[in-house]
Order: structure tokens, then sequence, then C-alpha cells
């Protein structure tokens, strides 16, 4: 009976973990739907302020801002928005593929990469590749502010207005239902949105200057870009955890079933072995 009794324990302890499993699974449903709620509550600023930028790209201002300008490539910066913790499927192996690919075919260019990172996966991942990494920013929790990843941002903005960088790419995790996530990659700057066609152009009365506005303007729309690609992030990360435990969980019940199967089985055997032991002690008797 040894082997019916390692079967038992091996049972009790994947049950104990499809408990585990199971528990995970419905806090990240919880976190999702609150995730969620965070995103859409964002999204008014984001698109007001991206109106107003497809406004900025179509007039004839009297100040053309650096932002808008494009230039010849040399330095690239990018922004790579991860998790800060793990345990949810493939989510972070398949945005730093894309990353990794993106800096192989920028190097092969000649053209150099700083990187900032957001979120501990991030940091993990790259801290020993062959990378430049400028900033960090992780450890922002469930319910990330503006203020977390403002420092990170900066950093990145006074390397283009240094030129030191003539690109800002965007990496990050696009929601687009609770089963489906995909790695996305976004142009910050030089800013070039598309715009509807229209014969009309017009332009602003900046006060108090053109410089000054378009600078607060601009900056705030790359900072309201990075936040949302931050908190999508994050409702990206409760779905494919939840969807991860989920499978876990599954595979828990059906290991549980097998064992319970070997363990009749292992069990019938040692009856039918007492059995035939008896009958045979009998038999000799």
């Amino acid at each position: 009976m040894a082997i019916a009794k390692e079967i038992r324990a091996r049972i009790g302890s994947i049950g104990s973990t499809k408990k585990i499993t199971n528990a995970m699974q419905l806090i990240a449903a919880s976190k999702l739907r609150k995730a969620r709620d965070r995103v859409e509550a964002s999204k008014p600023y984001a698109k007001g302020v991206t109106k107003v930028i497809n406004h900025l790209t179509t007039a004839h201002p009297e100040y053309r801002h650096a932002y808008l300008e494009t230039r010849p490539v040399k330095r690239v910066g990018i922004i790579i928005v991860a998790t800060d913790r793990g345990l949810c499927g493939g989510l972070n192996n398949h945005l730093f593929k894309k990353a990794l690919q993106q800096i192989k075919t920028w190097n092969k260019d000649d053209i150099k990469v700083d990187v900032v990172l957001i979120g501990h996966k991030a940091e993990i991942f790259f801290k020993n590749l062959p990378v430049n990494v400028i900033a960090y920013a992780h450890h922002l929790g469930d319910a990330p502010k503006i203020k977390d990843i403002f420092g990170a941002i900066q950093v990145m903005l006074q390397a283009f207005n240094n030129n030191q960088v003539d690109e800002v790419h965007l990496f990050h995790n696009e929601f687009i239902n609770t089963i489906k996530q995909e790695a996305r990659v976004q142009k910050l700057l030089p800013v070039s949105l598309d715009t509807e066609k229209s014969h009309a152009h017009w332009d602003y009365i900046y006060e108090p200057d053109a410089k000054s506005l378009l600078t607060l303007l601009l900056e705030r729309y790359v900072e309201s870009q990075v936040y949302q690609a931050v908190i999508e992030n994050l409702a990206c990360e409760q779905a494919a955890r939840m969807m991860a435990m989920k499978n876990a969980t599954d595979n828990a019940n059906e290991v549980i079933r097998d064992l319970k199967l070997a363990y009749n089985k292992a069990r019938q055997a040692a009856i039918t072995k007492e059995l035939s032991e008896i009958v045979s002690g009998a038999e000799a008797v």
C-alpha cells in the first residue's frame, strides 16, 4: 500500500495547489473589473488631448514645436510597460520579444537605443541584456497614479529635448478582450497622428506664448499616452492572470482525476494480492 499512500499524498498536495490557483483566479477577476473601469474613466481625458493634438498637426501655427518636427534618426528612445508581478501567462514575454526584435532591427541600421522600463518584470528581464537603460519605474500597485511614472517619462522627454534621442516609441500590451491581449508599439515623438482630411486650416491664439503653451500641452499628451498604456497594461495583466489561473485549476483537476484512477487501481491490486495470499494460505492448510 506504499504506492497508494504516495498517490494520496500527491492528490492532497495538488488539491492544495488547486485551491490557491482557484482563489487567485477569483481575485484576478475582481481586480479586472476595477482595472477596466479605470481604463474607461481615463479615456475621455486622453481622447480630448489627442483631439487637440490632431488639430495642431493640421494647423499653421506661428511656432513649430520640436515635438512636431521630424529629425534624422540616429538614436531612439523606447518606453516599455510591463507588469510588476508574474503568473500572468506569456503576457510579458510576448511584449519583450516584440521589443527585442525591434531593437535588433534598429541596431542593424546602426541606430542606438535608450530604454525606460516601467514594471518590475521588465527590470528583471533587461537587467542582464546589452541595452542602455536610463530610467526605471516599478511597484506601481493596482491603482497607479501619474506621479508614479512622471519621473521616468521626464527622463525620456529631457533626452528628446536635448537631442539625445530623435524618436520616442512606447511598447505596451493592448486589452482586446478577456481572452486576448496584444503587444503593441506606438510612436510618441515626434507627434504624428492620423487626422481627418480637410481643406480648411486654422491656427490658435496662444497665451502667454506659443512655445510655453505647446510644450505644456504636448508633454501632457505624452504623459497621458504612457499613463493610459500603464493602466491598460494592468487590465491585461489581470485578464491574463485570470486565464492562467483558470488553466492551472483545470489542469489540477485533470491530474487529480488521473491520480484518483491510479489510486483506485493500486488499491484494487493490493486487495487482489491480499485475497490471493489468503486463498493460497487456506489451500496450503
